[in-house]
């Protein structure tokens, strides 16, 4: 067995197979990519070669392994993308090997801590973690509602105007940006972003072939926000018509005021309008503002859950 880096111009074809035969067994957000697909992704700035290892054996691929540095504050975190195995090769020296190659790169890189996830179907997983020193972390919850019969009723803020945000205006790209990042920077998971990622995201999206977000105001200023989307793509390969909340957030000093109901009302009935039977969301149990408790009250419910682990490597 052999672990080497990722090369440019190579392994994209490799790298494709292993991510959907992995990710197409047990996530049901996976919507499949293709070397286009990836070649396109190189493209980006942020994309990172160096980060990406590759398992052969008798120089088949039949690994990868992919971990992304963030930097919240004063801890630099590694959190593992991709990790993904040939099931004929699960359970064999290759997962030992990728993660071992991966964790002394991160460490060479003075990172302090390396997250891990996995669905929870995927026992064999959790077990290998926990056999490595990984220790539960969090859950994440991937949740759905129809969108045949809209609630209504139910402590939304009507009194609260709604506005479209307008992508092309760069005053409200900033004040996107500043309510994503004061909206969220009490959660321990939030890496705030730039003016520039938040431009791009809504001018430059590669997944939604649709999107729009939306302020709420009130005392004339933005004081919520929630954007939704489509991703043509998925949709065809899961024969659905979904549509997805990216995001929704509302100041600390606004919250149980009835805005975040009244914007995630308002974000599906813009999707049904779309023609979408149904909308998905994830969200974290570590949620400070307990956003589960809102998204059950509208009426999503549970599709599947996936955990993190974490373990100390500095």
């Amino acid at each position: 067995m052999n672990i080497r880096g990722f090369l440019k111009g190579v392994d994209e074809p490799a790298w494709v197979e292993l991510l959907n035969a992995e990710y197409r067994e047990y996530a049901s957000w996976w919507r499949g990519i293709t070397v286009d697909d990836m070649l396109e992704l190189e493209e980006s700035p942020d994309f990172d070669f160096e980060g990406r290892l590759i398992a052969e054996v008798n120089g088949k691929p039949v690994g990868v392994i992919y971990a992304f540095i963030e930097e919240p504050g004063d801890e630099k975190r590694g959190f593992i993308r991709d990790f993904c195995v040939l099931p004929a090769f699960r359970g064999s020296q290759v997962e030992e090997q990728l993660l071992d190659a991966l964790v002394r790169k991160l460490r060479r890189q003075q990172v302090n801590r390396v997250h891990a996830w996995t669905g929870v179907s995927r026992t064999d997983r959790i077990r290998f973690l926990e056999k490595n020193g990984f220790k539960f972390a969090y859950r994440t919850i991937d949740m759905r509602i129809s969108l045949g019969d809209l609630l209504s009723s139910i402590g939304e803020n009507v009194e609260v105007p709604i506005r479209p945000i307008r992508a092309e205006v760069d005053e409200d790209i900033k004040v996107l940006n500043w309510l994503e990042n004061e909206c969220f920077k009490d959660d321990p998971l939030y890496i705030p972003v730039t003016v520039e990622k938040t431009r791009q995201s809504l001018l430059n999206n590669p997944v939604l072939e649709w999107q729009k977000f939306f302020f709420a105001v009130l005392d004339n200023r933005n004081v919520g926000y929630i954007g939704v989307g489509i991703d043509e793509r998925y949709n065809v390969e899961h024969d659905v018509k979904t549509g997805f909340i990216r995001r929704i957030g509302v100041l600390s000093s606004y919250r149980r005021r009835g805005i975040g109901t009244r914007l995630l009302l308002h974000g599906l009935a813009a999707l049904k309008a779309k023609g979408m039977t149904s909308a998905s969301l994830d969200t974290e149990d570590t949620n400070p503002t307990r956003a589960m408790t809102l998204y059950e009250k509208v009426g999503f419910k549970v599709l599947q859950e996936y955990v993190t682990y974490a373990k100390d490597i500095a």
